[in-house]
């Protein structure tokens, strides 16, 4: 897979904030080095949030985010700012354009507190030093002109800076070389034509990465396949709706999860899940789930989210429950009529948009879980889908 190739959840998520006119499209023009986005000497040129993935040096797999003015006004503007303003979730970096002559204002102020107050790294770019060129305090501040380029190169170091490389492994510290890894992949209805989804391509190269021997196959061949195997594999990963059936024919001294399980694991943490599908035993008539999944497909007459966990849910509590459903970058801003939030793998997510709503569910009160967690523990093998991992 080349950088260009990287899926966008896995790329860093760069956002310029500012004021309309501060010319912060133009800086974004001049960090990318195309005309990425519309710039016009009238104010509120930008509406909706424009992402584009793209690879930058120095910085490498990026995606740039360019927000409307933090400043508009109106009933429409208000809507927009709200907008940028949830630009927040799902930014990893943050650039906040300040037009050098106007000065730093109480709009730009009100951004860094609340930037603060998510511990999001964010640098402070002082534009139209060409005009004029403020003194610098502080590490994260930096002048540039966006007319004659100067400070444009050393805008995209400090941003570079602030980049972490992602070391947390998907799977690569359960297996060693040589080991043998099956992989369950269903192939029905829901199953995108012609490839795998996301999850298990990222575990399948992982696992190739490893120099390990991968075994991919669906679930009514998986029996006959192990029977085939010399050596007992050493790990059993399987899409999270076929836990049930996979669990009955994987031989119990062999490690079996998910790949919603090690998405989740890759992505957050499995204490804060596990904590929260307990609250299945805990669910009342007329309780509301919201079942939220970071990517946008077209329903299926047989969907997870929306058809089979409802049903398998109901099954195991008996409850009559009320299910709501997001998708994509959709999240309720609040989520107290909410008992439990059940969040799909989030592979389409990047790691501050999936972060952020585990950490706003928490500030609510609302547990919040993961699918392959809910299932296999209304499956009664949760204990089994977590062994691997020492819990």
């Amino acid at each position: 897979m080349s950088l260009n190739d990287l899926p966008s959840a896995e790329r860093t998520h760069i956002a310029f904030f500012g004021r309309r006119n501060a010319g912060k499209s133009s800086v974004i023009n001049a960090v990318t080095g195309q005309n990425l986005s519309i710039v016009s000497a009238e104010k509120g040129t930008t509406t909706d949030p424009v992402k584009k993935a793209m690879e930058i040096l120095p910085l490498g797999p990026v995606v740039i985010i360019d927000t409307a003015g933090i400043d508009d006004e109106g009933s429409l503007g208000k809507l927009r700012v709200a907008k940028s303003m949830e630009t927040l979730n799902k930014t990893d970096i943050a650039v906040i354009v300040i037009d050098s002559v106007a000065g730093i204002g109480e709009s730009e102020k009100k951004l860094i507190e609340t930037i603060k107050q998510r511990k999001l790294p964010y640098i402070l770019c002082y534009n139209k030093s060409d005009l004029v060129c403020p003194e610098i305090k502080y590490e994260n501040e930096i002048t540039v002109s966006a007319v004659n380029g100067k400070g444009i190169n050393e805008l995209k170091e400090l941003i570079g800076n602030f980049i972490r490389p992602k070391n947390t492994p998907i799977l690569s510290d359960l297996i060693s070389e040589g080991d043998t890894v099956v992989l369950v992949t269903p192939i029905d209805e829901a199953a995108p034509k012609g490839r795998l989804i996301l999850p298990e391509q990222m575990v399948l190269r992982e696992v190739l990465d490893s120099h390990a021997v991968a075994i991919v196959i669906q679930d009514g061949e998986l029996e006959e396949a192990l029977k085939r195997l010399k050596d007992k594999p050493r790990l059993v990963v399987c899409d999270s709706q076929v836990f049930g059936v996979v669990s009955k024919i994987v031989p119990k001294d062999v490690h079996l999860t998910s790949f919603s399980i090690l998405m989740l694991r890759y992505k957050l943490s499995l204490k804060t899940a596990v904590e929260g599908a307990k609250t299945l035993d805990k669910l009342k008539d007329g309780d509301n789930i919201l079942i939220s999944e970071g990517c946008t497909h077209h329903r299926q007459c047989n969907d997870i989210g929306t058809v089979k966990l409802p049903n398998w849910i109901k099954s195991y509590t008996g409850k009559n429950l009320n299910f709501f459903f997001t998708a994509g970058g959709e999240f309720p801003a609040s989520l107290t009529k909410y008992a439990l939030v059940i969040h799909c793998g989030a592979c389409m997510l990047n790691d501050s948009a999936i972060r952020s709503r585990m950490i706003f569910s928490e500030k609510q009160g609302v547990p919040f879980t993961n699918y392959g967690i809910v299932i296999s523990k209304m499956h009664g093998i949760l204990d089994r889908a977590l062994e691997v991992f020492g819990q």
